[in-house]
């Protein structure tokens, strides 16, 4: 049966030439009826001879006919150029017309709406991949702290959760995007190995990439090579193997980085014990360096994890290689001084949109050698990254360049700086515990001089009877993330800014606790 759309569109098709027929039978035909008529008359009467005066009047009658006639042509001609437009619109709307008509897409679209729509107290959300366990519809999958079917009971004595770096705080964000940012994907998008030119990355999304540094201004990409990875983590093993000696006989590079620094650089390089590279911990251990036989290759972060510092390379030689891990430079975590212009540099959607679960980053790659070694890693380890997760992100990125990415970016800052600045008053009020100190930065993107937004706290505990910062939070219901794993000492422990507002305001509420606990706390 057709819809009511489909029977507008098909008596669309008629109405033209309805028009066009008004007009010519209306305003046409009758009145050159009329003149065949007269034409007739005037050839088969025989007339008498005129006075002067009646030869004026059929003259001044002839040229009012002439007007009439010209201004009959002009109406014909509108009727029938109007006509022809129309038809052509009309045809345009039933043959081609139908694309605009969902059909396979309709239960998809209708599947996504109805888990939106599962009430979750605004504590939790259900996913389309969620657990059914009742009817057709998936569970609520509550926030810490939270649960119940709908998410709505509260437990006020439960641990906060400061660990992980999930980046819920962009989730509102999107859902105030929901319409542009969400993708149906056909059962047959992108079935092959490669893109239509071989490749393994988008052609698309790499100019979609390019285009954002550009108006972010975070970093220079002309001259640059780009290859995707699944997130920046598979990026970074895949750098370090690049950057490693070529020559087996050639002793293995060893890995540095600054204390603290993201514990995934020592992980990956003791998971993986290759003969080619060595994980040799804090970059100021090697400064003094003179044996031109030994390579290094350093992990250099801006801004760093877990301190918010905008680090620089500390070795320059020519047996240093540096590895720009640029995953939080981007305008709602620091200021934007200046692009970045390294050989080396690794971003990732993660920490850009908030889609980490999509696991996608990219690198960009000045040295031909060492792109082409990052490709062959890649190849070999997953064949690319995934289309559907490519896709995505190309989506993802379509609506962050709106308005130059000032939607995205306004709220994201909005949303850390309003945290930072509300848990350093807290802490303010303590003896107990301290925070990092960032400065306030200047920001080309903004224009202007931005407080800081950090992505985490590192907090100290300045007793000196509490080594071990993260018991003491653990006590008081904190759960963070300690300071040894950072390559620090156990007095610091990281503190996540990025989950959802719930997370925050639960560890915010148990640090007050912790404060208000003190026997001389400071006041304002």
């Amino acid at each position: 049966m057709d819809s009511p759309w489909q029977i507008v569109r098909y008596h669309a098709l008629f109405f033209p030439f309805l028009i066009w027929e008004r007009c010519f039978l209306l305003e046409v035909w009758p009145r050159k009826r009329g003149q065949l008529c007269n034409i007739i008359t005037n050839q088969t009467i025989i007339v008498e001879p005129r006075e002067k005066k009646t030869i004026l009047v059929e003259e001044e009658e002839e040229e009012e006919a002439a007007k009439m006639d010209k201004n009959l042509s002009s109406k014909y001609m509108v009727c029938l150029v109007t006509s022809i437009i129309l038809n052509i619109l009309a045809i345009i709307n039933v043959y081609v017309g139908d694309g605009w008509d969902l059909s396979w897409t309709k239960r998809a679209a209708t599947e996504a709406e109805a888990v939106a729509a599962i009430y979750c107290s605004g504590h939790g959300r259900a996913y389309m991949d969620g657990l059914v366990l009742d009817g057709n519809l998936p569970v609520c999958e509550c926030n810490s702290c939270y649960g119940g079917p709908d998410c709505s009971q509260f437990n006020p004595t439960c641990i906060a959760d400061a660990d992980g770096g999930d980046p819920y705080f962009l989730e509102p964000f999107w859902m105030q995007n929901a319409a542009s940012s969400a993708l149906v994907v056909a059962g047959w998008h992108r079935m092959g190995y490669t893109y239509h030119d071989k490749s393994f990355i988008s052609a698309e999304l790499e100019r979609h990439i390019r285009k954002l540094h550009a108006i972010v201004g975070n970093a220079v990409t002309d001259g640059r090579r780009i290859l995707f990875g699944a997130g920046s983590s598979q990026l970074l093993i895949a750098a370090v193997y690049a950057l490693s000696p070529v020559n087996s006989s050639s002793p293995a590079a060893r890995v540095v980085v600054s204390t603290p620094y993201y514990q995934l650089y020592k992980m990956q390089a003791e998971v993986f014990n290759s003969v080619e590279f060595k994980f040799e911990g804090d970059t100021s251990l090697w400064m003094n360096n003179s044996d031109p036989n030994v390579n290094f290759i350093e992990f250099v972060t801006a801004p760093n994890n877990p301190d918010g510092k905008l680090n620089e390379a500390v070795l320059h030689s020519s047996y240093a290689k540096a590895i720009h891990d640029r995953a939080y430079y981007w305008p709602h975590f620091t200021g934007i001084p200046a692009p970045a212009d390294d050989d080396l540099m690794i971003f990732t959607i993660s920490k850009l949109t908030g889609h980490a679960g999509s696991r996608f980053g990219w690198a960009m790659v000045k040295d031909r050698a060492v792109y082409e070694r990052m490709v062959q890693y890649m190849q070999i380890n997953t064949m690319g990254v995934s289309r559907d997760s490519q896709l995505r992100t190309l989506k993802l990125l379509r609506v962050v360049l709106e308005r130059e990415a000032r939607d995205l970016f306004d709220f994201g800052y909005k949303t850390m700086s309003s945290r930072w600045e509300t848990l350093s008053k807290t802490i303010s009020m303590s003896k107990r515990f301290s925070l990092q100190e960032i400065r306030p930065e200047n920001c080309t993107y903004f224009d202007r001089i931005r407080e800081a937004s950090p992505g985490y706290a590192w907090l100290k505990c300045e007793r000196n009877e509490e080594k071990n910062c993260y018991r003491v939070l653990k006590a008081g219901n904190i759960t963070g993330r300690a300071g040894k794993v950072f390559g620090a000492e156990d007095r610091y422990v990281r503190l996540s800014l990025l989950r959802s507002q719930d997370d925050f305001d639960v560890m915010l509420h148990h640090l007050n606790k912790l404060v208000l606990e003190e026997g001389g706390s400071k006041t304002m």
